[in-house]
């Protein structure tokens, strides 16, 4: 097949008429109208039907005598004189010989177009960017993926507490050798697909985004973000697919694209699964789908055919449509040990069919990556991660090799590429416990589980019970929190399980390599140089307990004051997002007018916590903890991941100050600018 010319790689002039129209209307800051596309009713049906559906069935029953239809609906017209009546039985036969013009072919994509723009708006009718849709959506989608996990992991362990307590009576008895066997084959049958279970609950609550496919890049996506499963691309519309490797338009389509041939194919992955696949980063030799052994092999042992997504592909190169690539790659620090990466728009510049290296037919399409792009860094399908550090030895800029003196598990380094600045940052001490005053009496510790060794394995442990019968947290790989809640109840003091319980998981001190280092704009950051997963715990919020009242009073201009304020979390206030979890056995939940009673004052000691910064779009949460009591006042304050966070990335979480909260001396509103440059920035810190 011959070449085909590249067109202008500038996105508007590839796209039709059609699909700049529809895009507008999909973005406009006010409701789109789509009374040129849609009827009023539920029917598409001719206009002059829409007011008369009584008399809709009569009509057809005259039909199979023409002779007696014409007096009695001569009649009709001259009775009321409306000349509609006229027109109508000229129409309806035509349009009976359409029937895929009816409701049920074209308003499920149209009404999807609606009802998509509808949920950009939050609770206030103010529009949500496409990027904050977006993260919503993967948080969700990890908050059900590892509540997935948990029933797993549950079911298995019902089946091995069956087992144990039948322990040798099986033996010699054949019914019960055959139940045994029954159950072992359970146990040993594969997961129930957490990922899947996660897409049908999002799916069944409306929280999906971008669900109506489109062409070209999809909203709120960049190039070179990751995701960390196909379903996360499932969720955010980038790739409608969790098994196939080409995501395409159905004939559905034509009612919103009319120019072009279906099916149309609007993504493909590209992940090393067909071995005739050759990636040259800005040129790409894809195979086609089809004749593949699913279990991973990669080997052909069917000829390919010219359908379904082959048949997108082709469509898109007669068409002139770009297509969106995402490359996937094995990844040690993903839960699912594979890595997504979004590489952009390609245009399939030509197809051809031959036999491929197990001499089986395979089709195959050139794409090229159009220009004026964000650049991608690997001509392989196996990305590197790049500048990270191994060691402190690697690091640029280095000015301490550990600021916490060994008091962490690992050590946290600072550095300065900024300015001259020539040592870390100075004027308080470090600790990684928070520090009781003297003067300040706390709770009696409440008598805990008597779990033996991890309390993950105990049905009855009265402190998962206080967290509604389930533990928080879950293994995957590592111990993560599944959702954030209005206070988790950890194992403490008073508990009999051991140190490495899994309800003891904030607990444990820093797991991953953090950085400290200097920024032009804000001070001392931080940074990790691990990939966080959602869900992990970071660091507690450390420094000197104190009361509110004194520190308002003897502590002006301190900006380390972090307020224990667990009950706006609770009930939702101060602009707050309203949390699960039943806490009505707490005292004391409903005095919430006298704001927080204590605070952590991180001025003059603290950890590493006390250099992470705001941002108006975080990727960190504050959450509540408590172990040893239960005076909600007094909670442990902890930061735990709200994304999965890729090495390097800034360390953020929202102050939650509101604007002109913060009063001077004299008695005036006193005003900070925020820097956090995210992309909903709210241009004040308060």
């Amino acid at each position: 097949m011959a070449d085909v010319e590249m067109a202008n790689p500038i996105e508007s002039d590839i796209l039709s008429l059609s699909e700049r129209r529809r895009s507008s209307r999909l973005t406009g800051k006010t409701k789109p109208i789509y009374t040129d596309i849609i009827p009023q009713n539920d029917q598409i049906t001719p206009s002059r039907k829409r007011g008369r559906p009584t008399k809709k069935a009569s009509p057809p029953k005259k039909e199979k005598s023409p002779k007696k239809e014409k007096s009695p609906k001569k009649e009709k017209m001259v009775k009321p004189k409306e000349k509609k009546k006229s027109v109508r039985p000229k129409k309806t036969s035509p349009t009976k010989k359409k029937p895929k013009l009816d409701a049920s072919f074209r308003l499920p994509i149209l009404r999807g177009m609606i009802s998509e723009y509808e949920d950009n708006l939050n609770e206030n009718g103010v529009v949500k960017s496409a990027k904050t849709r977006v993260i919503e959506a993967i948080r969700a989608f990890n908050s059900h993926y590892l509540r997935s996990v948990q029933e797993e992991q549950r079911r298995v362990q019902d089946i091995e507490d069956r087992r144990a307590k039948k322990g040798e009576k099986a033996k010699g008895k054949k019914k019960e050798e055959k139940e045994e066997g029954e159950e072992e084959a359970e146990e040993k049958r594969p997961s129930k697909r957490p990922d899947l279970k996660a897409i049908s609950k999002m799916l069944e609550n409306g929280t999906v985004v971008n669900h109506i496919k489109r062409i070209g890049h999809v909203p709120g996506i960049e190039v070179g973000d990751k995701y960390f499963s196909r379903g996360e691309m499932v969720v955010v519309g980038l790739h409608n697919h969790w098994l196939n490797g080409i995501d395409f338009m159905s004939k559905d389509y034509e009612q919103v694209y009319s120019e072009y041939k279906f099916p149309l194919a609007v993504c493909v992955v590209l992940s090393g699964q067909y071995e005739d696949d050759l990636d040259l980063l800005h040129t790409v030799t894809y195979t086609g789908q089809g004749g593949h052994n699913l279990l991973g092999n990669k080997e052909q042992f069917a000829d390919q055919k010219l359908e379904r997504g082959n048949l997108a592909l082709t469509n898109n190169y007669e068409c002139k449509v770009p297509i969106r690539l995402v490359r996937g790659h094995k990844s040690e620090v993903s839960y699912t040990g594979k890595e997504y990466t979004y590489s952009g728009l390609y245009m399939v510049t030509k197809y051809w069919i031959e036999r491929g290296v197990r001499n089986f037919i395979v089709y195959k399409y050139k794409l090229e990556r159009l220009d004026g792009q964000k650049e991608i860094t690997s001509a392989e399908v196996k990305f590197v991660r790049e500048g990270v550090p191994k060691s402190t030895a690697d690091v640029k800029g280095l000015v301490c090799e550990d600021i916490s003196g060994g008091l962490e598990n690992l050590p946290v380094p600072a550095t300065n590429v900024v300015d001259d600045e020539p040592g870390p940052p100075t004027g308080f001490e470090y600790i990684n416990k928070l520090r009781i005053p003297s003067g300040l009496k706390m709770p009696k510790t409440v008598a805990g589980c008597n779990c033996v060794g991890d309390c993950s394995q105990s049905r009855d442990c009265p402190c998962a019970k206080l967290n509604g019968s389930d533990f928080p947290y879950v293994r995957l790989g590592d111990t993560r929190l599944m959702e954030a809640k209005s206070i988790v109840f950890e194992c403490g003091d008073g508990c009999k399980c051991s140190s490495c319980c899994i309800n003891r998981t904030s607990q444990q001190g820093l797991r991953f390599h953090l950085e400290v280092f200097k920024t032009a704009n804000k001070g001392w950051a931080v940074k990790s140089w691990d990939t966080i997963p959602a869900g992990a715990p970071v660091c507690e919020y450390t420094g000197i307990l104190r009361r509110t009242d004194e520190v308002d009073s003897n502590h002006v201009g301190n900006n380390y004051i972090f307020d224990i304020d667990c009950v706006q979390t609770i009930k939702g206030l101060d602009g707050r997002e309203k949390r699960p979890g039943d806490v009505s056995f707490l005292e004391n939940t409903g005095d919430s007018d006298a704001g927080p009673e204590y605070c952590i004052d991180a001025g003059s000691v603290g950890n590493v916590a006390r250099f992470i910064n705001h941002s108006c779009q975080p990727n960190l949460f504050v959450q509540c903890v408590l172990s040893s009591h239960r005076d909600f006042k007094l909670a442990k304050v902890v930061l735990f991941a709200a994304d999965t966070i890729p090495p390097l990335q800034e360390l953020t979480y929202d102050y939650g100050y509101a604007l002109d909260s913060v009063v001077g001396p004299d008695g005036k509103v006193v005003e900070l600018a925020c820097h956090c440059g995210a992309a909903e920035c709210r241009k004040r810190l308060y």
